[in-house]
């Protein structure tokens, strides 16, 4: 069975008026990647503080390992890393010089590991360039480093592809995915981009004004986007007409192609097809679309707003 790693209960944090974060109730097992979705300003960066101890909750507990981050518990930072917004470095160092000296404030006897987190993180040809050089892609990348350079069994990242250009995200998601998957360690990671986070996360939390407003696994998420036919013909009015006349809930779009909601048709397409043709008016384009990462995002959130 595996243990559990983060735990909030009714995590809370109000700066005067503002509630930064409302009742989080977060439950994260050993190996799961979970992602931490929300606007800018939706609570993420507050939560993943308290998370860390660096700031304190009006009310509410977080724990980690089952245990209250404490500055001084030694033991329990051994096995956390974290990147929280704005990756810190010794700006007259370089990349190599700032790892060591990581290396040396989390007692690492093995200088080996320097090198080795250089090269998972892409730095190698970067150690001899002062940290303030540095584009804030290859920053970002060793304030990613540091995180990692003492193998931490958890490690919370606060959008941690800030910067990066394509090829630097697949590479992150890639490292991220096999320390799950083949070292256990459990990753917490907070983003606004929905479709990044879904190419990664096992289970996804979405955060908005303080608030968890959805939970789910990734495959729960996929099942709960829109899905529509779209059919086009040469004549799509009369089609509109057939349709009907056979029950169905067409509708027209902007672009004058035709727009069915019914689980029937977007089980059936091929029905649909069939019905078309037999009047005459075969499909020039018939497809099932789904409502894309985005537009769920904020149907989620719109749906919140509706009911509070």
């Amino acid at each position: 069975m595996k243990i559990e790693v983060i735990r909030t209960e009714n995590l809370t944090k109000h700066y005067g008026e503002i509630h930064a974060a409302e009742k989080v109730n977060l439950q994260i097992k050993q190996g799961e990647i979970y992602g931490f979705l929300g606007l800018n300003g939706a609570g993420k960066t507050t939560t993943i503080r308290m998370l860390l101890g660096m700031i304190r909750p009006t009310r509410g507990e977080a724990l980690l390992y089952g245990e209250k981050a404490d500055p001084g518990n030694t033991e329990l930072w051994n096995r956390v890393g974290h990147l929280v917004e704005i990756p810190y470095s010794y700006p007259e160092l370089t990349v190599r010089e700032n790892l060591e000296i990581f290396r040396r404030l989390r007692l690492l006897k093995d200088r080996n590991v320097v090198m080795e987190v250089m090269d998972k993180l892409h730095l190698g040809r970067y150690k001899n360039m002062k940290a303030r050089n540095l584009s804030h892609g290859n920053a970002q990348r060793l304030g990613i480093a540091k995180a990692l350079i003492h193998h931490p069994g958890l490690l919370i990242l606060d959008e941690p592809a800030n910067g990066l250009d394509p090829a630097g995200i697949v590479q992150i998601r890639e490292l991220i995915t096999d320390l799950a998957l083949n070292h256990g360690v459990t990753i917490f990671i907070s983003s606004h981009i929905l479709g990044e986070i879904s190419r990664l996360a096992t289970r996804i939390g979405i955060i908005h004004e303080g608030q968890i407003v959805r939970e789910s696994d990734v495959a729960q998420l996929e099942s709960s986007r829109l899905k529509v036919l779209h059919v086009s013909t040469l004549d799509n009015q009369k089609a509109h007409e057939i349709l009907i006349h056979k029950g169905y809930a067409s509708s027209h779009l902007p672009d004058s192609s035709l727009e069915l909601p019914d689980e029937s048709a977007i089980n059936h397409p091929e029905m649909i097809s069939a019905l078309l043709a037999s009047s005459g008016l075969p499909p020039v384009r018939i497809a099932v679309d789904e409502e894309d990462l985005e537009h769920f995002f904020f149907r989620i959130i719109q749906k919140h707003h509706r009911q509070s």
